[in-house]
C-alpha cells in the first residue's frame, strides 16, 4: 500500500465539508496537546473544539468506543478546566506531581470498566445502527473487526490518561503515548488519513510532554529542597 492509498485514495469520495472537519478537529487537538506539554490552561478549550468534532466524525465512522470517549473527553475537559484554574497561581498554569497509590487504583479500576461498557455498547451496535430498531436485528460480537477490538482497548487507556490529566498527574502521558500508537494504524485501516498522522504526531508530543513535567517536577521539589 503506497501513500496515495493510505492517504488520498480514502479522501476521494469525502465532501470538502468532511474533509475540512477532519483538518480542523486535527489541527486544534495538536493545539491542545501542545498546551497540555506546556502546562497551560489552554488545554482545555482548544481540546473541547477538537472533541466535539471528533465526536460527530467518529460516530459516522462507526468508531462508537472513540466517539464515546470523545463525549467523555468533553465532560472531562470542563471538569479538568475548573481543577486546573483552582489549582494554578496565575489562573494559567498548573504544577504537576506523580499519582498516589489511591488514584492508581482508581484508575485501573476506571480503565476495566470502561472494556465492559464499551464492549457493550458494540455489542448492541447492529440495535444502534439501525436507528434503534430490533427488526432484523441480531445483537452480538461478530462484527467487529480488529480496529473495533483496538478502540475498545484505547478508548479505556484514554479514559484513564484524561484523568490523570485532569488531576495534574505526570503518568497521564504514558496512557497517552501507548494509545496513541495504537490509534494510528486503527485510523489508516479505518481510512481517516489525516487523523492517522495526527495520532503519529499525538505520540511524539506525548513523549515531550511526558519528559516536559517529570523536569518540572524535578525542579520544583529541587526548589523546594
Amino acid at each position: 500500500m503506497n501513500l496515495y492509498e493510505l492517504f488520498v485514495s480514502p479522501y476521494e469520495n469525502y465532501t470538502k465539508a468532511q474533509i475540512t472537519l477532519e483538518a480542523l478537529g486535527t489541527f486544534f487537538g495538536i493545539l491542545s496537546v501542545y498546551f497540555s506539554i506546556k502546562k497551560n490552561i489552554w488545554v482545555y478549550p482548544t481540546g473541547i473544539i477538537s472533541t466535539l468534532i471528533y465526536v460527530y466524525i467518529l460516530f459516522n465512522f462507526g468508531l462508537l468506543g472513540d466517539c464515546m470517549i470523545n463525549v467523555y473527553y468533553t465532560a472531562m475537559s470542563i471538569y479538568g478546566w475548573i481543577l486546573w484554574y483552582r489549582n494554578s497561581e496565575d489562573n494559567i498554569h498548573v504544577e504537576v506531581s506523580w499519582a498516589t497509590k489511591r488514584e492508581w487504583f482508581f484508575v485501573s479500576f476506571l480503565f476495566l470498566i470502561s472494556i465492559v461498557l464499551v464492549t457493550i455498547v458494540y455489542y448492541y451496535k447492529p440495535y444502534i445502527d439501525n436507528q434503534f430498531s430490533m427488526k432484523g436485528v441480531s445483537l452480538g460480537l461478530y462484527h467487529l473487526d480488529w480496529a473495533n477490538w483496538l478502540d475498545v482497548l484505547t478508548t479505556s487507556i484514554f479514559l484513564a490518561g484524561m484523568w490523570l490529566m485532569a488531576k495534574q498527574r505526570i503518568e497521564n502521558w504514558i496512557f497517552w503515548i501507548i494509545g496513541d500508537f495504537i490509534c494510528v494504524p486503527m485510523m489508516i485501516f479505518k481510512g481517516l488519513g489525516i487523523t492517522s498522522v495526527q495520532y503519529l504526531v499525538f505520540s511524539i508530543m506525548a513523549i515531550l510532554g511526558y519528559v516536559n513535567w517529570k523536569k518540572s517536577y524535578k525542579e520544583k521539589n529541587r526548589i523546594r529542597l
